[in-house]
């Protein structure tokens, strides 16, 4: 057993780039968090924030963003209950919901990289001081912001940073910490109180005298991301102790509740997520005591970035994040942290697939009619019976595309391959429409339609095409 989560925050991570709630479910959320323990929100809104005059083209097309009256809203549920609000903009890398727009294209570091913004363009520079302005007027009293910068794909291929490499002792670790050294004074200039924190990866591999040198040290707070089950303790206490080495006393940590197993996973692993929290706790009992660890911020990616399928939605983690939270609180994963969670959720296990089924439990577990139906889908569209229907012995032996093309086919066999497609489409357009009904309560009509289109149609269509050819090739048979 490892000591509890040492003094400082526990955020939980927002990523509204995908799914993102409707504003009645996100009260309900933020009101669970609250009873979970949680003390602040990192939200990043990306095209879900009401952005005005030229950064307008930036909200969200597929469904309406956030209005301020929202944003505010959501704000004010979480102060009421105690808990801060940090939003997170990205200001380097990731940036792909600016990049995508055609009048934005030529901020680029290179063509093919919708993700990376050129640190050489001044205007590239007012872009982002313009968004983060915007962000932090509908934050009021805002004390922390975070400025992203992870995973700058690119970085160093583009003709201007080629031009500006080709100088004597400058490298991409110079280029990486020029810009957001250059963002971060920026913003301690416009917002002198204001506290930076940034994801740490691209920092990893540069030596202490690097970072020293940069001129960073004291303008940011690195965040240290890992959602691997057997994160490796060692090398992670490695990393901060380089961080703090180097001058940066304020460090955080990052972990993951969902959204960090695959980039398409439908249903969440809560043993994953726990065991992650687990090591997680390893590091901060291996810390030497002079290092400052701010808190933790337990991350729940919606989409691995813009451009990405959804992964799992918050109703099916919600097990999981309360499991997270409860292993931090109590150093393990015991059998009290375990009735904690199922007393607060109302529910019979921390694992979706194996939770009973239940008519009530929605005011302890906002959104639990529709994660047993993602569970319930789920369990359905990964039946072999469905997924390989068109491998099974009466399709492959008796319908094969041969058989189709030359309409020659066993009348008697494919009316039975026709009645079991008819059957499980049948079934899987009834578990659809469940799902669909439940889902547009608590999200946008599009976010529905996507999760569908993802999941469910690829099982679908191959059940329609076998229904609707075999009337035809019957028919050629058949007096």
């Amino acid at each position: 057993m490892n000591p509890p989560w040492p003094k400082g925050k526990k955020l939980v991570h927002l990523d509204l780039k995908g799914a993102p709630p409707r504003v009645e479910y996100l009260h309900r959320l933020i009101e669970l968090f609250s009873r979970l323990g949680v003390d602040g929100l990192l939200v990043e809104y990306e095209d879900m924030f009401p952005y005005e005059g030229e950064l307008q083209l930036l909200q969200a097309t597929a469904q309406p963003a956030y209005s301020r009256e929202q944003v505010l809203s959501i704000q004010e549920s979480a102060k009421a209950r105690g808990m801060e609000v940090i939003p997170l903009v990205q200001t380097f890398g990731h940036m792909e919901f600016v990049l995508k727009h055609r009048p934005l294209w030529h901020l680029r570091e290179v063509p093919h990289c919708v993700g990376t913004i050129n640190p050489h363009k001044e205007e590239g520079v007012k872009l982002v001081m313009e968004m983060l302005r915007q962000v932090v007027e509908l934050h009021p009293n805002l004390r922390t912001v975070h400025i992203g910068a992870d995973e700058v794909y690119t970085l160093g291929e583009g003709e201007d940073s080629k031009l500006w490499l080709a100088s004597t002792g400058r490298s991409v670790e110079h280029l990486f910490l020029s810009h957001v050294t250059k963002i971060a004074k920026a913003i301690k200039e416009a917002w002198p109180d204001m506290n930076i924190i940034m994801w740490d990866d691209m920092m990893r591999g540069m030596s202490q005298d690097t970072l020293k040198a940069s001129g960073l040290v004291g303008l940011v707070q690195p965040m240290l991301w890992d959602y691997t089950p057997n994160l490796d303790v060692d090398q992670t206490v490695s990393l901060l102790e380089k961080y703090h080495g180097a001058g940066m006393s304020d460090l955080w940590a990052a972990s993951s509740f969902k959204g960090s197993t695959s980039v398409h996973t439908c249903v969440t692993c809560t043993q994953r997520h726990v065991d992650n929290h687990l090591q997680w706790l390893k590091v901060a009992a291996s810390l030497p005591a002079a290092i400052n660890m701010r808190g933790i911020a337990i991350t729940g990616w919606q989409r691995y970035d813009h451009l990405s399928v959804l992964c799992e939605l918050l109703p099916v983690a919600l097990p999981s994040l309360a499991s997270c939270l409860q292993t931090l609180k109590h150093g393990e994963f015991s059998t009290e942290a375990l009735r904690n969670v199922t007393e607060v959720l109302g529910v019979s296990s921390v694992e979706m697939e194996a939770m009973e089924r239940t008519s009530t439990g929605e005011s302890l577990f906002p959104g639990r009619r529709l994660a047993e139906l993602i569970v319930q889908m789920n369990s359905l569209l990964n039946s072999e019976d469905l997924r390989f229907f068109e491998s099974n012995m009466f399709v492959r032996g008796w319908f094969s595309p041969y058989h189709r093309q030359k309409k020659m086919v066993n009348p008697l066999n494919s009316m039975h391959i026709h009645n079991q497609a008819s059957l499980y489409l049948d079934t899987l357009q009834k578990t659809t429409e469940a799902v669909r009904k439940e889902m547009v309560n608590l999200y946008p009509d599009s976010t529905a339609e996507e999760w569908i289109e993802e999941h469910v149609s690829p099982v679908a269509a191959p059940l329609q095409r076998i229904i609707d050819a075999i009337p035809a090739c019957v028919k050629e048979i058949i007096p």
